[in-house]
């Protein structure tokens, strides 16, 4: 039988059930601090606010040879504002014998805010201009489109970089028109295309218009403009292939105050990129001159 040594005798004591608790009391402590100072410190980091991000650096166009940004370049817009500016479904076109192929895509506003803000009358006016397109649309006899129109059809266009005057060919119908920059000229007579005085403001190209007449549409779903038109356009490389476009468009007679549309441009990168002919007015010839064609009788 074992001896049970006094309790000041110097021998080590022996071991005791309580050692597996106090171990177990310590290894619980451990974990419940290390989870307090692990939550603390996901607790410290949630509270501090998260550094900003850094601004990715505004790009900067290769130079022309004045030192403004190069523009220069055949450029087209991939969207479906040509049809219309505005939120629209995809409908069914207005021959019936084109099938799908005649139909309209259906696609987003480019209009800041969604919504062109007609006058009353104006609104009546689009709506039923929409209603009679295949009669009233100018594009379809082959006008020249205008602007902003002109940059958003479903055709290229061309940007020929000058010191004091810039070049903007556009595919449809031969059309063109030229920036003056740093022009005080107002247009002698009003037209389809206006005349366009342009700035630099930094990065990018700020192009006045005015000297309008009435005759062009804004898209081909009856949006349209009074001779009072002005246009304010924008644009600005953003990369390699990338512009920027907008136009700010007044007109007091038609809108109840000016809106702003925006859009990408994108870079014609192919090796044998250019511009094709696209003389619609032989197109046109029958649809506006058919009914005046003399009818053949007999021999």
């Amino acid at each position: 039988m074992r001896s049970r040594l006094p309790d000041d005798h110097p021998l080590p004591r022996p071991r005791t059930r309580t050692r597996g608790a106090s171990v177990l009391a310590v290894t619980m402590l451990s974990a419940a601090a290390l989870v307090t100072t692990v939550a603390s410190h996901v607790t410290v980091h949630a509270q501090a606010p998260a550094s900003p991000r850094p601004a990715a650096p505004a790009y900067r166009a290769p130079r022309a040879g004045d030192g403004k940004p190069d523009l220069s370049g055949i450029w087209q817009a991939v969207n479906t504002a040509s049809w219309n500016l505005e939120d629209h479904p995809a409908t069914a076109g207005p021959v019936a014998s084109l099938g799908a192929l005649g139909s309209r895509p259906a696609g987003l506003s480019v209009v800041q805010g969604g919504e062109i803000p007609y006058q009353p009358w104006a609104l009546k006016q689009r709506d039923e201009n929409a209603q009679k397109w295949l009669e009233r649309d100018p594009a379809i006899k082959c006008y020249f489109p205008g602007v902003p129109r002109a940059t958003y059809m479903p055709f290229p266009f061309q940007i020929v970089q000058g010191h004091d005057t810039i070049l903007l060919a556009y595919e449809f119908a031969a059309t063109s028109r030229t920036l003056y920059v740093n022009g005080k000229g107002e247009s002698p007579l009003d037209t389809w295309m206006g005349w366009s005085n342009a700035r630099w403001e930094g990065e990018t190209l700020v192009v006045d218009v005015k000297g309008f007449n009435d005759q062009t549409w804004l898209d081909a779903a009856g949006n349209f403009h009074s001779e009072q038109l002005h246009v304010v356009e924008r644009y600005t490389r953003t990369g390699p292939d990338h512009l920027l476009y907008e136009a700010t468009i007044e007109d007091p007679k038609v809108f109840t105050r000016p809106w702003t549309i925006r859009m990408p441009l994108y870079r014609r990168v192919e090796a044998n990129a250019q511009l094709l002919e696209f003389k619609c007015v032989e197109f046109a010839e029958e649809l506006m001159y058919g009914h005046l064609t003399k009818k053949r009788t007999g021999n």
